[in-house]
């Protein structure tokens, strides 16, 4: 790939590198792109629910701590594994039929507790087996639906910017929608019966990708090469081009502090205070401000270089760790957590555009899914890292910490010739 001179902006961009192929006008067609976004926020909605409900459930089977962690936890490595092998899966059979039969499988490990619990045979270690299945079919599904995002955008006559930026938003709505409605459903209809809500929410999900002609190409002919070796084509495709290895590992990096601090840190924090509102609300607005940064993005990123953009989010994540660092009064916070998520909140979409504009048809699933087998490998160990940083340096210095590693990933963001390939036109 040729690097553009930082001087290219997203203007000198031919039309047709925001969304090649695009239909005429008269022609284009929102439909797909609606149920697209329709799916991703029940399903995703379906997964918020799913974190609060499944340690929930497990805290009234067996009132301990621990075992709430592990059910959490146990996720972790299917869903890796399944991230690694959804972008061969999507490759050999379509996108839309991936996606449709991830939320089938999904819809089935939801059912699994309310239908075991009916039986009168529910127990802990059915929980954890309903909580891997789920875990193996969401990732599948989260890639496949991301996979059809350009084709759905070709049809609409949309930008890769524009869908890019309202799908993140639609998926950061859901997460924030999810943790409510399971604390509504939980207390309205118990935490097992809740699981049918999730059911019938990936049942809908699959009627609406399944039903509304997406235009997605046929899958590839069948590779004879086995999955891993196939799987890691897509890496190796991820490394070798510059724009889409350096967007992916910095981002990579940068999300994993955001999400430690919010995940990890912030809740010792406020435990010790023993104020879970005060957290709650902090969560929400940083949420709420990734989902406006997104919704903008969406809404002008077209006339936006992405580098500064870019940048700016990863230095924003700089800012919100050394501010914390400071202990700063709680409005302080506040205000903090609203500018981190707004200013991270277009760097996602950016990912993908890069991702999407440089990746050839045939590629498309597992360059995506060694984008997502990244982030879900380096998160944990983010998490990991962040708790046993506090209980040896404690907490201002965890922040202190994590201030220099999102420093030298900002400083490296602005230093790196890679990233003038952003502004460059698309390969394909």
């Amino acid at each position: 790939m040729i690097d553009a001179p930082d001087s290219v902006t997203a203007r000198e961009r031919p039309p047709e590198s925001v969304s090649a192929g695009a239909i005429p006008s008269e022609s284009r067609d929102l439909g797909p792109f609606l149920a697209l976004e329709a799916a991703t926020l029940i399903a995703g909605t379906g997964n918020g629910v799913a974190a609060i409900a499944l340690p929930w459930l497990t805290l009234q089977l067996t009132n301990d701590p621990a075992a709430a962690g592990i059910v959490v936890a146990v996720g972790a490595i299917p869903t890796l594994i399944a991230s690694l092998a959804s972008g061969v899966i999507i490759d050999r059979l379509g996108r839309q039929r991936t996606s449709v039969g991830s939320d089938v499988f999904s819809a089935v490990s939801a059912a699994m507790i309310p239908v075991f619990a009916l039986l009168g045979v529910l127990t802990y270690p059915l929980v954890l087996l309903a909580s891997v299945v789920g875990a193996v079919f969401d990732p599948v599904g989260v890639t496949a639906r991301e996979a059809m995002l350009p084709d759905v955008a070709k049809r609409a006559s949309l930008p890769l910017e524009r869908v890019n930026g309202v799908h993140e938003a639609v998926w950061g709505m859901a997460w924030l929608l999810g943790p409510g409605i399971a604390g509504l459903l939980i207390g309205s209809i118990g935490a097992e019966a809740s699981f049918w809500a999730m059911c019938a929410g990936f049942v809908v999900s699959a009627v609406l990708v399944g039903t509304a002609c997406m235009p997605t190409p046929a899958p590839r002919t069948v590779s004879h090469q086995h999955w891993l070796v196939d799987a890691l084509d897509g890496l190796r495709y991820v490394l070798r081009e510059p724009a889409i290895r350096s967007t992916t590992v910095l981002s990579t990096v940068s999300l994993t502090l955001v999400y430690s601090v919010v995940a990890v840190v912030l809740p010792v924090v406020y435990e010790r205070l023993d104020q879970p509102r005060e957290l709650g609300v902090l969560f929400m607005v940083f949420s709420a401000g990734g989902v406006v940064g997104a919704l903008l993005y969406s809404a002008i990123g077209t006339r936006l270089r992405r580098r500064p953009v870019f940048v700016a989010g990863l230095v924003a994540v700089t800012v919100l760790a050394g501010a914390y660092a400071l202990s700063p009064a709680y409005p302080v916070q506040l205000a903090i957590m609203a500018a981190g998520g707004f200013l991270t909140g277009p760097v996602g979409p950016i990912v993908n555009v890069v991702l999407q504009e440089r990746t050839a048809e045939e590629l498309r699933g597992r360059a995506l899914s060694m984008v997502f087998a990244l982030s879900y490998a380096l998160f944990p160990i983010g998490y990991v890292a962040a708790g046993f940083m506090i209980k040896a340096v404690g907490v201002p210095w965890t922040f202190g910490t994590m201030a220099i590693v999102s420093s030298v990933s900002a400083l490296w963001s602005m230093a790196t010739p890679a990233l003038r390939g952003m502004e460059a036109a698309p390969r394909i």
